[in-house]
């Protein structure tokens, strides 16, 4: 008879021993009685349900930010930013079915939620930024995105082999970029919705936008449990009611949304191919890879399901295609949400039939208009009071990672310092590239692609030329709302 197999929350030490600052969590709970493995448990409908639900609301502060930036950026009625937040749900609720239920090869088949993925936020401004014609913007984004999608999914099982040449010092610095490179988006929106009106800036805004912080943070300090995991979608609604009376809370968009409406494909246009944003979404997937498959290495050993090479490839695989996808349905790219991570180790709750069943509430969400426009209701001072927390928690993670990329050696300080440095450049000066073609500041003016693209080059020098590279050991780090137990990554694996 086979041992039954010892499913623990937590990671072990490099010799393969239990860690022991882990040991007060590692108890061992028992198989369930069919002997299947708890990531392939299916639990009663209630318990699904509920859990299922505690998965999307951990993510859905995530999910929503990038169409909220990038719509309006573009300059969308708050019809039509419903209309674009609702894709994005519907189009992370199928992303997640094929994470988690899987088909053929594609799909790692472990308890991740899927979903629009921060890194790309910043390229896609420039892309509106450098588009003259603003209704052209989403095309040109969308036909980036599929394109970077399906390359994805024909290097997925080639990429499962390199993520040696992604080490925490690579990934840490570029997840620290997509934190600072979005943090001015929340200061514009705590100014107030218009930057052309005469009240912008002013206290009324300011004040609102501070409360909804001190909100959100009083809410993690002194709560537990599913209302700690959920703080900042509390502050999201608390700052909303807080701010009534002050004249400045919408609630057109609802009255206005239908309750049932499908995100009709190509809503915004048939896609437009430009290859120097191609070229910088292309960069964000790779980006975007090198996150995932350090969130899968993290997460198989929370659920003690190891992600081997065949893991990885398939999980990228539905990583890619569901960014290929989510375009027909006007949505963006995706990627593991690494705050759920922390979830499942926290609740011990291992199933990936739970995550699946949050990806269904998603998909009904993006079904339901009314449902997604409620985000649309929310005063810009309130997002941007909760964005500073949202935005500042990726920079963070960032940090995380690289305290734990081997910084006491020189050549990763300098590919740090460098990588920073170049990335930061179109955030403190602006105008630095205003000189070169329209085509490259598409990708010069998003500083996690220059960023990117410097820490890879600088490590392949540094730590690749002429010697053997190592990848330095690394805690895998949250995603902004979330929490992530001390789970070891493999010194090949790159970190989120």
């Amino acid at each position: 008879m086979a041992t039954k197999p010892r499913f623990t929350k937590q990671g072990k030490t490099p010799d393969g021993t239990p860690d022991p600052a882990d040991a007060a969590d590692a108890a061992t709970p028992a198989a369930p009685a069919d002997g299947l493995h708890p990531v392939d448990e299916k639990l009663p409908p209630l318990k699904m349900a509920t859990t299922g639900l505690q998965h999307v609301a951990a993510m859905y502060a995530g999910v929503v930010a990038p169409p909220l930036i990038v719509g309006a950026a573009v300059g969308l009625s708050a019809k039509e930013l419903t209309f674009l937040t609702g894709a994005c749900l519907f189009t992370a609720g199928l992303a997640t079915f094929l994470q988690t239920l899987g088909i053929w090869k594609i799909g790692a088949r472990l308890p991740f939620v899927n979903g629009v993925t921060f890194a790309g936020v910043a390229p896609m401004l420039a892309v509106v930024d450098s588009t003259k014609d603003k209704d052209d913007a989403l095309p040109i984004i969308f036909g980036a995105v599929i394109v970077a999608g399906l390359l994805g999914f024909i290097a997925a099982p080639f990429f499962s082999k390199m993520v040696r040449f992604f080490p925490p010092v690579v990934t840490g610095t570029v997840i620290t970029l997509i934190g600072i490179s979005l943090m001015p988006v929340a200061f514009g929106w705590m100014q107030g919705p218009n930057p052309a009106a005469d009240d912008y800036g002013s206290t009324k805004y300011l004040s609102l936008a501070g409360a909804t912080l001190v909100i959100v943070l009083l809410l993690r300090r002194f709560t537990r449990g599913f209302v700690k995991q959920i703080a900042v979608l509390l502050g999201l609604v608390i700052g909303t009611l807080v701010a009534i009376p002050f004249d400045v809370t919408d609630f057109g968009p609802v009255a206005d949304a239908d309750v049932v409406g499908f995100p009709t494909p190509f809503h915004f246009g048939a896609p437009q191919f430009a290859a120097a944003a191609i070229v910088s979404l292309c960069v964000v997937m790779v980006v975007s890879m090198t996150e995932s498959t350090a969130d899968m290495l993290a997460l198989g050993e929370i659920v003690d399901r190891p992600a081997d090479e065949k893991t990885i490839a398939a999980g990228l695989r539905a990583d890619c295609l569901g960014s290929a996808v989510s375009p027909l349905f006007n949505g963006f790219m995706c990627s593991a949400f690494a705050q759920n991570i922390g979830l499942v180790a926290m609740t011990k709750i291992r199933s990936r039939y739970v995550v699946a069943t949050g990806g269904g509430f998603l998909v009904l969400m993006g079904l339901c208009p009314m449902a997604a426009s409620l985000i649309a209701v929310v005063p810009r001072p309130v997002l941007g009071g909760a964005g500073v927390v949202l935005f500042g928690s990726v920079a963070a993670s960032g940090i995380q990672t690289l305290v734990k990329a081997g910084l006491e050696k020189d050549n990763n300080v300098l590919i740090v310092a460098v990588s920073l440095a170049v990335g930061l450049i179109p955030i403190s000066a602006p105008e630095f590239y205003h000189a070169f073609p329209e085509t490259a500041k598409i990708i010069l003016d998003s500083g996690i692609s220059t960023g990117c693209v410097a820490a890879v080059v600088l490590n392949l020098l540094f730590n690749h030329t002429g010697r053997g590279g190592e990848a330095d050991e690394v805690t895998a780090p949250m995603e902004p709302g979330g929490e992530i137990s001390e789970t070891r990554v493999p010194k090949q694996a790159a970190a989120h």
